[in-house]
């Protein structure tokens, strides 16, 4: 009883704000985010020493490790990767021919939750694209658990999602079971994918339905995700700030559909892959 009161009080307090910052005008706001991607350094098991481990991981640093800004209003959203300038001998060696492996630079993604729009400009080995698709929601599902995170009462959420095609496929093609019992037939089939947790805490007292990425459609703004090995969490919030930037369609690039867009990437790894690849047969120690 005594929980269920506490509950009715929190939900009445952030109804107070939420209709406070609904009823003004040009509600519009900024919120920053740091995402951070661990990586499992072992390589298959591959034996190798903490020094040379932690040389990779401090030159996969500026891939794995990003701060964005999401600019917003009532409709509309901006999320954009933070620039920043590499320090010197960062991005080379193995950690840059990874980097080109992976073959793509993402840029500024917008959405528009009243008209259902999803744009993102992307480079891809030197050609631009405009990824230009609908939103695709998620199967939210209510937890009831709540935390502080800063000055905001935080809600969870959970949803499941399944891997895009690339994560699938990797820089060497789709994933395979490895089982030495199994048939031939079977070994050539790739095993299927499993369905993503996505873990979500948002705030019903900035009452927008955005999110960092294309994470979206809670009954307020999302400042925390957990997903796989990824997390992205929210440094700071600035409200109806006069710095707000006006929000623009992204508009550069070859009209592609997400789907498209993925093929069109999976390709290029397993090309680059096999050239990489070639590479190192034909390589050799020269006299």
């Amino acid at each position: 009883m005594k929980t269920n009161i506490i509950s009715v009080v929190v939900v009445a307090i952030v109804l107070f704000f939420t209709t406070k910052i609904t009823a003004q005008k040009d509600f519009q706001g900024k919120a920053y985010y740091q995402s951070k991607t661990t990586m499992d350094m072992n390589f298959g098991g591959r034996q190798m020493s903490e020094e040379r481990k932690k040389e990779i991981a401090e030159r996969m640093k500026s891939m794995l490790e990003k701060t964005y800004t999401l600019s917003f209003n009532k409709s509309e959203s901006m999320y954009k990767e933070d620039e920043k300038l590499e320090a010197p001998g960062q991005g080379g060696g193995r950690g840059g021919r990874f980097s080109a492996m992976m073959g793509a630079a993402n840029g500024p993604q917008y959405k528009n939750i009243k008209d259902s729009i999803f744009l993102q400009e992307n480079e891809l080995l030197g050609k631009n694209f405009l990824v230009n698709d609908k939103l695709t929601p998620l199967e939210w599902k209510m937890t009831g658990e709540t935390k502080q995170i800063g000055q905001y009462t935080a809600f969870k959420a959970t949803a499941m999602r399944a891997p895009s095609a690339i994560s699938l496929a990797g820089p060497r093609g789709p994933r395979r079971a490895n089982n030495d019992q199994a048939s031939t037939d079977d070994k050539d089939k790739p095993e299927e994918p499993k369905m993503i947790e996505v873990t979500a805490w948002y705030t019903m007292q900035i009452p927008v339905n955005q999110g960092p990425g294309k994470y979206w459609g809670l009954p307020g703004l999302i400042l925390e995700v957990h997903e796989g090995n990824t997390s992205i969490l929210c440094t700071k919030i600035e409200i109806n700030s006069d710095q707000i930037e006006t929000i623009k369609k992204p508009s550069k690039g070859k009209k592609v559909t997400q789907a498209e867009y993925d093929k069109i990437t999976k390709e290029k790894m397993e090309e680059m892959s096999e050239r990489f690849r070639g590479g190192r047969r034909g390589g050799g120690r020269r006299n």
